[in-house]
């Protein structure tokens, strides 16, 4: 058995959720003890009482007190990395810094499912000189492994996991039944993508009474003013099931750096619970689709528009689109799946 000592991003931190902790349990039957270090202020919590929107930058000692106090948050996991035969790190310590690295145990192995690069104020300079330290990288996709591999030689693409066991697609009506439902899950750092296609929501909204559009998320959406937008609060107990009642599975990005180094995993989400998906065509985004008739790519407005009415006419062929998808999430993307090439990554390491 290999000891690990994962250090993650917080309690609450999606990458920390499904790119370490959902993997402790099968690692551990492959051979691997996973030891979770999060830190008791999770490091991209803001300053307490401080309104969202406003930046902290400017604040005056403020600021830099408080990323002094959320490194200083993370010395209990450096000192416990070194009860452990190998430290996995998941992304960087402070966003935008290279700070306690050099005194974590190494071997080091460096998991990022995003262009961390892109962190201010010093984002690219900070993440080649952890990139550096780093033993092994573990890259959520090959966009991600291709910068990566300019700064160390042992990067290794392993996808995002979905846990096909809990999302999981329940039983739903045939064709014909009235009502339908879009959906997007996500943060609330990520709603501006899908306020990015507002106006062609509000035209499908506004031409289809029945249908209602769900979002998914840890703050209201603030999208058009509509009887047919009903905001879920996130949590742990209702994140699946509010996903199963969707129909359509909503990934709308821009074609950026910062996308490009996203994973996917709001498609792999939908996919699992055997919902259709209409996503931009963007890094994983495109890889995803091509693997079978899961879903629908959309660039422009009209691609959107588009591709909700067809799925709302064919309610057989989406129901197709959802089995598919769930299939592929099964075979492609399961913990399990995922967890056997994490394994052997770290038994690399005995």
């Amino acid at each position: 058995m290999i000891e690990v000592a994962a250090v993650t991003s917080g309690r609450w931190v999606p990458s920390a959720r499904f790119r370490v902790r959902q993997h402790v349990e099968p690692l551990r039957s492959l051979g691997v003890d996973v030891h979770e270090y999060a830190p008791a202020i999770d490091k991209y919590a803001r300053l307490p009482g401080w309104p969202s929107g406003v930046s902290q930058v400017a604040v005056w000692p403020l600021y830099p007190i408080w990323q002094a106090v959320k490194v200083s948050s993370r010395l209990p996991a450096v000192l416990a990395s070194h009860r452990h035969d190998l430290t996995w790190l998941e992304r960087e310590l402070l966003p935008g810094y290279f700070t306690l690295e050099p005194a974590l145990k190494r071997p080091l192995v460096l998991d990022v499912d995003d262009a961390i690069w892109l962190a201010k104020p010093f984002g690219r300079s900070a993440t080649r000189a952890i990139a550096r330290r780093a033993d092994l990288i573990v890259a959520g996709n090959r966009y991600l492994g291709e910068w990566f591999s300019g700064h160390n030689r042992e990067v290794h693409v392993v996808p995002t996991a979905v846990d096909t066991d809990r999302f999981r697609a329940r039983p739903r009506p045939a064709a014909g039944r009235a009502s339908f439902v879009i959906g997007w899950t996500g943060t609330s750092a990520n709603l501006v993508f899908l306020r990015s296609i507002e106006r062609p929501l509000a035209r499908f909204l506004d031409e289809h009474p029945h249908a209602r559009l769900r979002v998914v998320s840890d703050a209201p959406p603030g999208l058009m003013a509509s009887g047919q937008v009903d905001y879920v609060p996130w949590s742990e107990d209702v994140e699946v099931a509010a996903v199963q009642e969707m129909d359509v599975g909503l990934m709308p990005l821009p074609d950026n750096e910062w996308t490009r180094g996203k994973c996917g995993f709001k498609m792999l989400q939908y996919m699992a619970c055997g919902v259709a998906v209409v996503a931009s065509p963007v890094g994983v985004n495109a890889e995803i689709l091509a693997m079978g008739e899961l879903g629908l790519p959309a660039r422009e407005e009209a691609d959107w528009y588009d591709a909700l009415c067809w799925f709302h006419t064919h309610r057989s062929k989406g129901l197709q689109y959802g089995q598919n998808g769930r299939s592929v999430a099964e075979t492609r993307f399961g913990t399990e799946v995922v967890a056997r090439q994490l394994a052997e990554i770290f038994h690399r390491f005995r």
